[in-house]
């Protein structure tokens, strides 16, 4: 059921049931992060493997100590300047954390969401939530109510409506070699420069599909059920097929040939954060057209560029 009551949203967390919420950057399948039953039904709705850590949404950042240990200095200069927002820290865990969020880790990611209806959520309750996006596991994520009640329908009770997501992108990931050096696990809506300006160099991690620290890391994620291609030369890439049902996704030009059946273009006017925004919505209605195949154009590798880049190469792979 999709609505706006949070106060039903309780009512099943309460109870170690499962709701979706609203964040800022793409919808949410959560449940109380202290009730392994609660988590262990994440893991079975989405089909997730155990094995692939769960991010825990905290209400403040005063609450962070309740679910985090030995935090370097500069994760707490990171949530000064990004929280509330779309910045996931990885930290040493509480106790309190059940290890099926953590995947057996001694680690924990952690964010406080900037979205109003989720967090009047998450102050109505004494216990956090750990939530993944609310999409079947590897497939596109979901930006606004209706996308989590087309994977799900009536397997959630609860579906809070927040309207289109802000950034319509996942977090950036960051954690601590050592407990001290910077290291990016996932590309996101906070650009690597804007961390680095607060920070200083951060080293960028690789995929990892057998031991990932943090969300995001496998090599195949984000991906439409239509085979897709991220390419530099959409042109050639279109004359080497034939017979083809087409799609494109390109950045701010519109592609012309006889065999394109749909065609998303993220930002006319060439803004990458628009671009990021509207990726994942172009995505879900690209792969409801029936096409054989969906062509994407490889952005400018800068900024936000990378982080589209990057949901591009794991949902072509």
């Amino acid at each position: 059921m999709i609505t706006k009551n949070i106060h039903r949203a309780i009512e099943q967390l309460k109870r170690d049931e499962l709701v979706s919420i609203p964040t800022e950057t793409v919808y949410g399948l959560a449940g109380n992060a202290y009730s392994s039953m609660a988590i262990k039904k994440i893991f079975e709705l989405k089909q997730r493997p155990f094995h692939n850590p769960l991010i825990v949404h905290i209400k403040s950042i005063d609450y962070l100590n309740q679910v985090a240990s030995n935090i370097p200095p500069l994760a707490l200069k990171l949530a000064e300047n990004f929280w509330p927002g779309p910045l996931t820290l990885v930290l040493k865990k509480q106790s309190t954390i059940p290890e099926i969020v953590t995947s057996g880790k001694d680690t924990v990611a952690i964010r406080m969401p900037n979205h109003p209806l989720t967090l009047s959520l998450l102050q109505e309750l004494d216990f956090p939530l750990a939530a993944p996006s609310a999409n079947p596991f590897g497939s596109i994520s979901p930006t606004n109510a209706k996308h989590v009640f087309d994977y799900f329908g009536d397997e959630l009770e609860v579906i809070l409506d927040g309207g289109n997501c802000e950034h319509g992108i996942e977090s950036t990931i960051i954690g601590f070699e050592n407990d001290q050096y910077p290291i990016l696990y996932r590309y996101g809506t906070i650009t690597v420069s804007e961390i680095e300006d607060i920070i200083g160099k951060v080293k960028i991690s690789t995929s990892n599909n057998s031991d990932p620290i943090a969300p995001g890391m496998l090599s195949r994620h984000y991906a439409p059920q239509t085979k897709t291609i991220l390419t530099d030369n959409v042109y050639e890439f279109i004359e080497s097929l034939e017979n083809q049902k087409i799609g494109i996704l390109s950045f701010n030009n519109p592609v012309s040939h006889k065999n394109i059946l749909h065609q998303e273009v993220l930002s006319p006017s060439g803004n990458l954060y628009e671009a990021t925004k509207n990726l994942y919505a172009a995505m879900h209605r690209l792969d409801k057209n029936k096409l054989d195949i969906i062509i994407a154009e490889r952005f400018p590798d800068k900024g936000l560029g990378k982080t589209i880049n990057d949901k591009l190469e794991r949902a072509s792979k």
